[in-house]
């Protein structure tokens, strides 16, 4: 077992807990940056989890460290988008303008859509951030002069001050870039009076009021942030997917956003980015899957019988090939990971970290849930 003594402030406001953490976080930036070299094929889907992962951190700020749980973050994306494709290609300004602007028009909503948000909390903020959303989807739906309507406005590859970082393995690198600034950001954020604040209204409202806190600019500023990481992703998710249409940024995709940070595990930037491995790579095993079901089922085909290996064949082709799998996959996944695995998947590598660092005097007490009691209850 491996004990850290702190004998200074400064040791507690760094990024590292020590030199083995900073180490180990160095390899795996050597082993992302030679990535590309190794599986080239799937640089596409690696920047899409790049892409998650910035928008898990935005909703983790708001969700797992705030605690104010938003329904409506694919509402910010699409804005976010729209905005950036605007700016470059309308307005004529520089990439790196467009992806600024886009950051400041959804911070600027994020701003107002927090404002009346202050009052509610729970189901009735989530019924808000609904409402908003689908508000979001019908402007972007009807203002055909921006947007483009339903007949959707395609998206030019990035050029940044005359580069183009169109291929596969330049635009792999700026996700990447984009997402360990943003972390690097949030980290600090988190560790200074703001993050503390965001924190402390999360665990307890009036504790944190009692304590000086202003719960009014610091939610404010947590929507702000929030919705201002979520214009960049914006930003990125439109080169990315190469032609806006509204009906993209739906409200299942906010619920995707939520199933991140829930099966990631709330209240860690570790569990944001779990999350968006797991949800960006999910579609991908379900069509890998979809593609390798008569394969399989044509090897058991023979043992079964003509008759029964035929009958087994069309039911799990038929179940497999569902167009509306994939949503029923993630609510289900929701589901068992709320009632089974409520820390999530950081939680679960942080219970497989203690069991061998404390081995063999480990306790299957150590995370074990406690019974929550109703304020009436309490009184008691």
């Amino acid at each position: 077992m491996r004990f850290v003594f702190k004998t200074s402030y400064a040791q507690d406001l760094e990024i590292f807990r020590d030199d083995v953490q900073r180490n180990w976080y160095v390899a795996l930036l050597v082993g992302l940056l030679v990535l590309p070299l190794l599986i080239p094929a799937y640089l596409v889907d690696v920047s899409l989890v790049f892409i998650y992962g910035l928008c898990g951190i935005s909703l983790m700020v708001l969700a797992g460290y705030t605690g104010l749980v938003s329904l409506g973050h694919a509402a910010f994306l699409g804005i976010g988008a729209y905005t950036h494709v605007y700016a470059i290609h309308d307005l004529g300004l520089p990439w790196v303008v467009g992806v600024a602007l886009a950051c400041a028009v959804t911070a600027a909503v994020g701003v107002l859509v927090g404002l009346p948000a202050l009052r509610m909390t729970g189901v009735y903020l989530s019924i808000a951030t609904l409402a908003f959303a689908l508000i979001i989807q019908e402007v972007l739906t009807r203002w055909e002069r921006v947007t483009g309507g339903l007949k959707g406005k395609p998206v030019d590859k990035p050029v940044v001050f005359g580069i183009y970082l169109g291929g596969d393995a330049a635009f792999y690198f700026v996700c990447l870039a984009f997402l360990i600034g943003a972390l690097w950001l949030t980290g600090n954020l988190l560790r200074a009076p703001t993050g503390r604040a965001w924190v402390a209204i999360r665990d307890s409202e009036i504790a944190a009021q009692s304590m000086g806190v202003n719960l009014a600019v610091y939610k404010t500023s947590a929507f702000a942030y929030s919705a201002a990481l979520m214009g960049v992703a914006g930003a990125l998710f439109a080169h990315k997917i190469g032609f806006l249409a509204p009906d993209i940024f739906t409200v299942l995709l906010s619920i995707q956003f939520l199933l991140m940070v829930v099966v990631g595990g709330l209240g860690s930037l570790h569990g944001a980015l779990f999350g968006a491995v797991f949800v960006a790579l999910l579609p991908v095993a379900i069509s890998q899957a979809r593609d390798a079901v008569p394969a399989w089922l044509s090897a058991l085909a023979s043992p079964l019988g003509k008759d029964a290996g035929a009958a087994t064949f069309l039911a799990v082709d038929r179940f497999v090939k569902k167009p509306g799998l994939e949503p029923g996959l993630f609510g289900l996944i929701l589901v068992l990971f709320i009632l089974f695995e409520p820390l999530g998947i950081y939680g679960r590598w942080r219970k497989i970290q203690l069991y061998f660092s404390t081995f063999p005097l480990y306790k299957r007490a150590t995370f074990r849930r406690q019974k929550s009691y109703m304020r009436s209850e309490r009184l008691r």
